[in-house]
C-alpha cells in the first residue's frame, strides 16, 4: 500500500485546502499495484489524500469520515421508489459495501417514480439492475446482490455484517419484521415511507419501540395511506435523501439522530414537523 501512495505522490494537488488525487491516475496506479479501487482509495485516504471524486464530501465528513464510509457496510432492503435513490446516494457518498435485496422485477407502473426503472429494463430484476447501476456510479463499491425477497428467515444472514440497514419496503408487516430482526442482530435501522405529497423518516436503534410506538403490538394492515394517496415521483426522492443522511450519521456517529422521533414531511403545504414518540409500546 505504501508503494502505491509513493507512486501517487506526483499527481497529488491541493484543492481548497485538501490534498486530492484524480480518478484517472489513481486507477492507473492501483491497477499497476494489483489493488481494487476500494483498496486504493482507502490506502490514499489513510495518508490524508482524498480521491477527487469525493472532494465535495470533504467539507461535510473530512478525510477521516470518508475513510470510515469506505470501510463501512450498509444494507438496503427494497429497491423500488425509495431504494433506488438510497442506493444512488450511498454509492455517490462512498459507503464501501452495499448489501441489497429485492425479489421483484420492474414493471411499467414503476416508471413514474423509481430511479432504476426504464422502458428498456421492464421485466428485469430490481436487485440486478441496482447492482449494475452502483457499478456504473462508483466501481469502488462492493455490492452484495440478493435478487430475492427479504424474510424473517434470511434477514439475519443479510444483516450479519452491516453497520446500518435502510428500510425501503412498501408493506407494513415486512417493515416490522425488518425492525425485529435488525434489533436481534444489533443493527440500527433507518425507516422511511411515503404517501402522496407526504413522507416520514425515523431511525430505530436496537431495543427502541420504533414502529411499534406508532402501530402498537397487534396486527397491522398490509399497506398504509399510499394506497389511496398514490406515490408521485418527488416523494421518494425527498424521503430517500433524509434516509441517506440518517444512515451516514449512524455510520459516522455524528449529529443528532431521528431516534424516538418521527420526521413528517408535507410538500403540499410546505411543512416539516418532528413528533416525539414514546420509547415503549
Amino acid at each position: 500500500m505504501s508503494s502505491l501512495v509513493e507512486a501517487v505522490g506526483p499527481y497529488v494537488e491541493a484543492v481548497q485546502g485538501t490534498r486530492v488525487v484524480d480518478l484517472e491516475h489513481l486507477d492507473i496506479l492501483r491497477a499497476e499495484h494489483g489493488l481494487s479501487r476500494r483498496e486504493a482509495e482507502i490506502a490514499v485516504l489513510e495518508h490524508g489524500i482524498m480521491p477527487r471524486r469525493y472532494l465535495r464530501n470533504a467539507g461535510t465528513v473530512g478525510v477521516e469520515g470518508q475513510l470510515a464510509l469506505l470501510r463501512s457496510s450498509a444494507a438496503v432492503i427494497g429497491l423500488g421508489g425509495l431504494g433506488g435513490y438510497i442506493c444512488e446516494g450511498l454509492a455517490r457518498m462512498g459507503v464501501g459495501r452495499l448489501v441489497i435485496a429485492d425479489g421483484d422485477i420492474f414493471c411499467d407502473h414503476n416508471l413514474n417514480r423509481q430511479l432504476l426503472s426504464s422502458e428498456r429494463n421492464l421485466g428485469e430484476s430490481k436487485a440486478q439492475v441496482a447492482s449494475e447501476r452502483v457499478s456504473q456510479v462508483n466501481r469502488g463499491i462492493e455490492v452484495v446482490c440478493h435478487p430475492y425477497r427479504a424474510t424473517r428467515e434470511n434477514l439475519p444472514q443479510l444483516l450479519s455484517d452491516v453497520d446500518v440497514v435502510i428500510d425501503a419496503l412498501d408493506r407494513l408487516p415486512s417493515r416490522l419484521v425488518l425492525q425485529e430482526v435488525a434489533a436481534q442482530v444489533g443493527v440500527p435501522m433507518v425507516h422511511g415511507a411515503i404517501a402522496g405529497w407526504m413522507g416520514q423518516v425515523m431511525t430505530i436503534l436496537p431495543g427502541d419501540a420504533g414502529l411499534r410506538a406508532l402501530y402498537g403490538d397487534g396486527p397491522v394492515p398490509e399497506q398504509g395511506a399510499e394506497v389511496g394517496l398514490g406515490t408521485p415521483p418527488a416523494s421518494p426522492m425527498m424521503v430517500a435523501a433524509w434516509q441517506v443522511h440518517e444512515a451516514i450519521k449512524v455510520i459516522l456517529g455524528v449529529g443528532e439522530l431521528l431516534r424516538n422521533r418521527m420526521l413528517l414531511l408535507d410538500a403540499l403545504v410546505g411543512e416539516i414537523r418532528v413528533i416525539e414518540l414514546p420509547n415503549r409500546i
